[in-house]
């Protein structure tokens, strides 16, 4: 139902009733109340909603339409224009430098975006026909509130998985459905209460986790990493206090290394001498190219220390919104009660259809498929830039290549730089927790790379770095 304008017409004023509900949407639409796209009432019950005749509504829709603020069709209705004219002398509104960057780096779709899957890959037919099946049994259902945790259905599923792909072996009780990684890492800081305690977060790291532990009223305390993944030694000498340690234990995001055996060992031993506590984030969960993918740290926890939370965005697809936690035993309840009060979980329907994916054996199927393609996809891409830039330049941790860009280009400049040409690479410098120790790169996603015409996009981009060199 199209929400109503709210339009105060002055009957007692000299300016016509029909300029008034004209200069009435048209601030509207220049003060971003209506967006591009948003539909209108028809000039018919919008005349209805303000009390005066359809002619004068029609005037003012026709004066409005001609100023290209508004367009109407017999099959969409009257909207609000794609491109209404700019505010003359004003600025945009300003969502902060944080919200700009994580534009840039969530837009598209476009070639070498990170953190989503092909679309080739996945079996979208069969995933819309089980997905409507849910819909209609969610909408002829008696109308009644659902489990916040989720779906058991699903939870069941997941379980089934974990303790097959990631060694996890839990209960449906101990899972918790989320809105993805975020929503998953939201409800574990709400559960944890940790709010002026210190938290160890790897350096480089994905930057919107560090943003949400900083929101959550943590101290970050960056970490580096090496080739044996977060260097547990080094937080230890420099940050004892901490009671928060969030980890990319099965490749390292973003520059790949699984935590070796000796780290993850030492890292629960810490957890649990110290009452602290780990967030796992497997990210890629079983999308690992080279090999089988190494067991979940959660695997190895036996004194729940360890909060283990992952996706359905690079496996299935983001828009979903789907997501899971397995929580230790002893906090059950305190996550039964945040999620039934502040954060339940998402739509039944789209639950049950990824039950049912799973449960019939097309979720596996497809991770097989997706595993082999994308390998083929990160071999093509390397043969077209190891020649190029030499091997010692390009690597290819996780689901990404990594660029090595001399220290003096600007990885931000050339993500910017191609941006015409439709790619998405994302800067390595933006994943450390400060400038003083980021180094210059890009990661370009395997997932998205051009199927055809790589090697021209390729030089696209490699002519962008040359041209910001220096």
């Amino acid at each position: 139902m199209t929400k109503p304008l709210d339009l105060t017409l002055d009957r007692t004023a000299k300016t016509s009733l029909a300029e008034q509900i004209r200069k009435g949407v048209t601030r509207a639409i220049e003060d971003g109340v209506l967006e591009p796209g948003a539909r209108l009432p028809s000039w018919q019950d919008l005349a209805a909603q303000l009390g005066v005749a359809r002619g004068t509504v029609r005037t003012a829709y026709e004066k409005l339409a001609a100023a290209q603020l508004i367009e109407a069709s017999r099959s969409t209705g009257t909207r609000v224009a794609q491109q209404p004219r700019a505010v003359k002398g004003e600025a945009p509104l300003d969502a902060g430098l944080f919200m700009e960057t994580y534009r840039d780096m969530t837009r598209g779709p476009a070639f070498f975006k990170m953190g989503v899957p092909a679309v080739e890959t996945f079996p979208a037919t069969l995933f819309a026909r089980i997905r409507a099946l849910a819909v209609r049994g969610e909408a002829s259902a008696p109308p009644a509130y659902p489990d916040p945790r989720g779906e058991f259905e699903l939870r069941r599923e997941i379980a089934g998985y974990l303790a097959v792909a990631r060694g996890i072996h839990c209960s449906p009780s101990q899972l918790f459905i989320t809105g993805g990684f975020s929503a998953g890492l939201g409800l574990a800081l709400s559960v944890l209460r940790l709010g002026g305690q210190t938290a160890w977060v790897e350096n480089p790291g994905f930057p919107w986790s560090r943003k949400g532990l900083e929101l959550a009223g943590l101290t970050l305390a960056p970490v580096p990493v090496d080739a044996a993944g977060i260097d547990i030694n080094h937080g230890l000498r420099h940050h004892p206090e901490a009671k928060l340690a969030l980890v990319t234990p099965g490749q390292q995001a973003p520059l790949g290394p699984t935590l070796s055996l000796a780290r993850r060992l030492r890292l629960l031993d810490w957890a649990a001498a110290n009452r602290g506590w780990v967030i796992e984030d497997d990210y890629l969960s079983e999308l690992q190219l080279a090999g089988r993918a190494a067991p979940a740290l959660a695997s190895l926890d036996r004194d729940g220390r360890v909060i283990h939370i992952g996706s359905f965005s690079k496996t299935i697809s983001p828009t979903v919104r789907l997501g899971f936690l397995v929580a230790p035993p002893d906090l059950i309840p305190r996550f039964a009660e945040v999620t039934a009060c502040l954060a339940p979980a998402p739509a039944p329907s789209v639950q049950l259809a990824t039950a049912e994916f799973m449960r019939e054996g097309h979720y596996m199927r497809h991770l097989r498929r997706t595993k082999r393609a994308y390998a083929a996809k990160r071999q093509a891409l390397l043969d077209c830039l190891r020649p190029a830039l030499g091997a010692d330049r390009v690597a290819a941790p996780g689901l990404s290549v990594l660029l090595k860009l001399p220290e003096e280009t600007s990885d931000i400049a050339v993500a910017r730089e191609v941006l015409p040409f439709g790619m998405i690479p994302s800067p390595l410098s933006a994943w450390y927790a400060s400038p003083e120790t980021a180094e210059s790169g890009l990661l370009l996603g395997v997932a998205t790379s051009p199927a055809k015409n790589l090697a021209r996009v390729c030089d696209q981009l490699l002519d962008a770095i040359q041209n910001k060199r220096g």
